[in-house]
């Protein structure tokens, strides 16, 4: 087989596999815009499909009129940006002090750090949600927040990136006069710009998909998130598949552009963060 042949083939394994992993995607989009019904009729009988004047905009109308799911989407959007937000500033802070400032046992806490990546996320819930309990942010934002504002991923992540700064440009900055923080703010803090987007994209991502937690977390209707408010809406409306439709577009639309428009800056920072130390 030639190289060209080689080329094709390889092309449309790609493209097929790019194909299986859009149709569910393209399902639940093409039965948002179906009237009620119109999604179960066309899986009973495919021969049936749809034409153009089927289509309709009236299950998005009744999310946000009847259900009120504008609330429950600036609810993910506050909470996830704030995670975003505080994370990136707290992740940048910890791994450039694991990588370039000399602590007493610095390296022993950061090794007690990637061994408690081992331990289950389920098993840390219940005494987190406690702690939290006595802080008194169940069911609030904060009580979202709170477990996401540092994680032991960020930090490495950043502490990796930060490795590859030379340690003679932050001693030609002290011989200048200037301190710790500032150091950080004007040396490294632009340094690690192609990781912390890479992070921040990563953050955000997962701050808004995020389901368990937030569902531990929040016990009033007002206060969830949008994963929460869907599968509750689900529940309470299970006959009306093109409305859930809707719904599962108006969770996933957001968070596919975001990784669309900065895919680069993600896989990027990613990968310069593997290959460093």
């Amino acid at each position: 087989m030639n190289r060209t042949a080689k080329v094709w083939l390889h092309n449309a394994l790609l493209a097929l596999l790019a194909l299986v992993v859009l149709a569910p995607l393209l399902w639940t989009a093409l039965a948002s815009l179906l009237p009620p019904g119109a999604a179960m009729s066309v899986r009973a009988a495919p021969q049936d499909q749809p034409d153009a004047a089927s289509f309709t905009l009236n299950n998005y109308r009744q999310l946000f009129s009847r259900l009120s799911l504008g609330r429950y989407f600036l609810n993910s959007v506050i909470v996830a940006t704030a995670i975003t937000v505080i994370s990136l500033g707290l992740n940048s802070l910890a791994g450039y002090a694991f990588a370039k400032l000399r602590f007493r046992g610095r390296d022993t806490v950061f090794k007690v750090l990637l061994a408690a990546l081992v331990v289950p996320v389920q098993a840390a819930m219940l005494p987190l949600f406690l702690q939290l309990k006595q802080l008194g942010v169940i069911n609030s934002y904060w009580g979202v927040i709170i477990p996401s504002m540092a994680t032991i991923y960020g930090i490495f992540l950043v502490r990796q990136y930060a490795l590859s700064i030379p340690d003679s440009l932050l001693d030609a900055a002290r011989v200048d006069g200037a301190g710790e923080w500032r150091i950080y703010r004007s040396v490294v803090l632009p340094l690690l710009t192609p990781v912390l987007a890479a992070l921040g994209v990563f953050t955000f991502l997962t701050a808004w998909n995020d389901f368990m937690w937030p569902l531990v977390v929040l016990t009033g209707n007002d206060s969830y998130t949008l994963p929460v408010a869907l599968a509750i809406l689900s529940g309470e409306h299970v006959q009306d598949v093109e409305l859930m439709m809707a719904g599962s577009v108006v969770t996933i639309l957001p968070v596919l552009l975001l990784f669309a428009v900065l895919q680069r800056q993600l896989i990027g920072g990613i990968m310069m963060g593997s290959v460093k130390g």
